[in-house]
């Protein structure tokens, strides 16, 4: 018998009121505003109303570098999640909320996966409560006020050929990467080059994840640089008067979405900002609530460990002042094989049949990158505890060479079969992190606010992912001078790099040495808080492959007159 899709588990699932779920959390009634059947609104007066209430062990769920086979970090969140209960504590999630590009492009949503899922499905894919279309809405305005400001007199003295905010759409569409806007006669503006970016990609977005109050989100908003004058000096949204309006927009996104798992496990989804480019965790907001309301408190972290976890690690916990006291590294036999780089995997093909085969060998060899990971989280003076994500027809031997890695290392490690068995099947990885998040949190920030912009780039490079130092462009030395002397200085650095390796070249597997990152480019997050720099090449809009999901997504009529979706996944 085939295994049920995602869909297809999720439409079974047996829902709680919402209510209960909050009054079991501790939540008050009358923080909660309910958007339908499915998920309501968190008020952010929940903060200090539960601010007596016990405080929840905090624990990072962080992964390997990723691969093509993907390894698996929702999923494992979500069954973590529900494992707890099945030991006799609580926990509560927090993830992000997917944009609907990847949703109808390849990747798919982000929901979890088998019976380690956040329901309803659908909702949690789509539209949710708004706060994508609202994040995109104060976006662009702050885009039409700057260009109605150039067109009434630019007071300000923009220049034309440097003014970095451009538009968003959450969607993938790579013909607007690039654009020319003001065509036509005198009346339809002025015009110059821009284009757009994803949603998730916003300042805004990255703003609303990382504030710690409404009034924090304003001022945030007001610091966002939109451009600069010839002479180099920073343009504001606050100068051009668009703050104000885009924080209005913004009262009812920044309350988080509460939801819950399969198993009725309470689920905080709030905000999406890029992995590639921005701190690719959800909102601190929602840890605020989140850490008042179980024994354990769960958050995912985008990409691996030298991305997600360390921007976790290094902005979000900066900002926040909520300490970690564990993590999980999520790991796959195939993934270690993958990362030995002796299979070519290509998405959406067969998997080469030698991978399948038992090879503990491979496993070690592909372990660098485990084996780093591992030191990116320990350096941190946090707790690792390696989730071994297992599939069917893994082999033993290949599963103790991961145990065998972890214990280099002194870090526990437990198989967990979440996917097909539920919190059921993570009961050995909720006993472990429980362990763990009993031991003394050492945790610390990789380095001072005060370090210079390319000392921190360089401590990051080198002590996380591994290079030799960094190659800083002209360019880039150029635009770092510019941002310290706009007292942009102190900001923690968000490194712009590929995801699929640890280097700035995906085709470096494991853990690669005798390398040097290279910087070509610097910009300012200065509203979020942060600077990043761009190594290699990144792409802020994605674009549609020839048989994007959205193809097969529709409504069927067959057996409900009002439509059921098909093929979400």
């Amino acid at each position: 018998m085939a295994f049920p899709s995602d869909l297809e588990i999720a439409k079974q699932a047996k829902l709680k009121p919402l209510g209960d779920i909050a009054e079991s959390a501790g939540i008050p009634q009358e923080h909660l505003e309910p958007y339908g059947t499915g998920a309501a609104k968190i008020s952010l007066d929940a903060i200090e109303a539960m601010s007596d209430r016990p405080r929840a062990k905090y624990v990072v769920v962080s992964a390997i570098t990723p691969t093509p086979l993907g390894e698996g970090k929702t999923t494992t969140t979500v069954g973590l999640g529900q494992a707890f209960q099945h030991i006799g504590s609580s926990a509560t999630i927090a993830i992000r909320q997917p944009s609907m590009g990847p949703t109808f492009g390849i990747k798919g949503g982000a929901a979890g996966g088998g019976y380690s899922q956040v329901v309803p499905m659908e909702l949690f894919n789509l539209h949710l409560t708004g706060d994508m279309h609202a994040v995109t809405a104060a976006h662009n305005l702050c885009s039409a006020l700057l260009d109605a400001h150039i067109y009434h007199g630019n007071e300000s003295g923009l220049d034309l050929h440097n003014i970095t905010w451009r538009r968003v759409l959450d969607v993938n569409d790579r013909a607007l990467r690039n654009t020319t806007i003001g065509l036509g006669g005198r009346l339809d503006g002025v015009p110059r080059e821009t284009g757009f970016d994803i949603t998730a990609a916003s300042e805004v977005m990255a703003a609303l994840a990382l504030c710690t109050s409404l009034q924090d989100l304003r001022a945030r908003l007001g610091r966002i640089v939109v451009g600069y004058t010839k002479a180099g000096t920073p343009v504001t949204a606050e100068e051009i008067g668009a703050a104000g309006s885009m924080a209005v927009i913004l009262m009812e996104a920044i309350k988080p979405n509460l939801m819950q798992t399969l198993e009725n496990t309470p689920a905080l989804v709030h905000t999406g900002p890029f992995g590639n480019i921005a701190t690719g965790n959800s909102s601190i907001v929602a840890d605020q609530i989140g850490i008042h309301m179980s024994e354990f408190l769960l958050t995912e972290a985008g990409f691996g460990a030298d991305m997600g976890a360390e921007r976790f690690f290094n902005i979000k916990c900066r900002y926040s002042g909520i300490a970690p006291d564990a993590a999980v590294l999520v790991a796959t036999v195939r993934g270690l094989k993958a990362h030995s780089g002796n299979h070519k995997i290509t998405p959406g093909k067969p998997l080469p049949p030698a991978i399948l085969e038992p090879n503990p060998d491979e496993v070690h060899q592909g372990g660098a990158n485990l084996r780093k990971q591992l030191e990116n989280m320990q350096i941190h003076g946090c707790t690792p505890v390696v989730a071994i994500n297992v599939f069917p027809g893994d082999h033993d031997e290949d599963i103790n060479a991961i145990k065998e890695i972890a214990a280099e290392y002194g870090a526990r490690a437990a198989v967990s079969t979440h996917f097909s068995d539920g919190g059921q099947g993570a009961t050995e990885l909720a006993t472990a992190i429980k362990e763990a998040a009993e031991e003394e949190s050492q945790f610390q920030v990789l380095y001072p606010d005060e370090m210079p912009i390319r000392e921190k780039i360089e401590t990051v490079a080198t002590k996380v992912y591994g290079a030799d130092g960094i190659d800083i462009s002209p360019a880039a030395a150029k635009q770092i001078d510019t941002y310290e002397a706009a007292g942009f200085g102190n900001l923690p650095v968000c490194i712009a790099k590929q995801h699929l390796s640890l280097s700035h070249d995906a085709k470096l597997k494991g853990a690669p040495t005798g390398w040097t990152l290279p910087v070509r480019e610097v910009r300012a997050s200065v509203g979020a808080g942060f600077v990043y720099p761009i190594c290699g090449d990144m792409r802020t809009m994605p674009g549609l492959g020839k048989t994007p999901a959205a193809h097969a997504i529709d409504l069927d009529f067959s057996s409900n007159p009002n439509g059921e979706i098909i093929n979400l996944s």
